[in-house]
């Protein structure tokens, strides 16, 4: 154990966080994003787990330590329901109040159609695959910066 560190995040996930540069995405997804095989094609090449926990909980955990990217627009994308892309389910406004809590401040989630959202995924740093169960809980993060007072 760490002290200040949240035990979700492990010693693989606290690498890749750390590794990651500014604009670097990162990946949470649900049990049902095909996250293997997207990881296998990210910058890290393998997956990383934060198990038995919803994608709000996991996201908590990576926002504890991260900062989202203030230089874009889209720093917190989520996955679009098919054929009802305004809508926005339960686990995507649980994730949305943690993001708020997180930053401070309404950070609103960019909406993505489907087969976009894999497409960009392929291209992020890393993925991070959780224990959540319901659909449509997968999102894209950007990693922001911390200036040098440490803000």
């Amino acid at each position: 154990m760490l002290k200040g560190i949240d035990p979700l995040l492990n010693a693989d996930v606290l690498y890749a966080l750390r590794a990651m540069g500014h604009g670097d995405r990162l990946v949470v997804c649900d049990t049902n994003f095909p996250a293997d095989s997207i990881a296998r094609q990210s910058a890290l090449g393998r997956l990383l787990r934060i198990d038995n926990v919803s994608a709000a909980k996991a996201l908590e955990a990576v926002l504890s330590v991260m900062p989202l990217d203030t230089f874009v627009d889209d720093a917190a994308i989520r996955m679009e329901i098919v054929g009802q892309p305004q809508e926005v389910p339960p686990v995507q406004r649980e994730v949305q109040a943690a993001i708020d809590r997180a930053e401070g401040r309404s950070w609103p989630l960019v909406g993505v159609e489907r087969h976009a959202f894999y497409e960009k995924a392929k291209t992020a740093y890393c993925v991070i695959a959780t224990g959540e169960l319901r659909f449509y809980g997968c999102f894209l993060f950007s990693k922001g910066v911390i200036a040098p007072d440490g803000e």
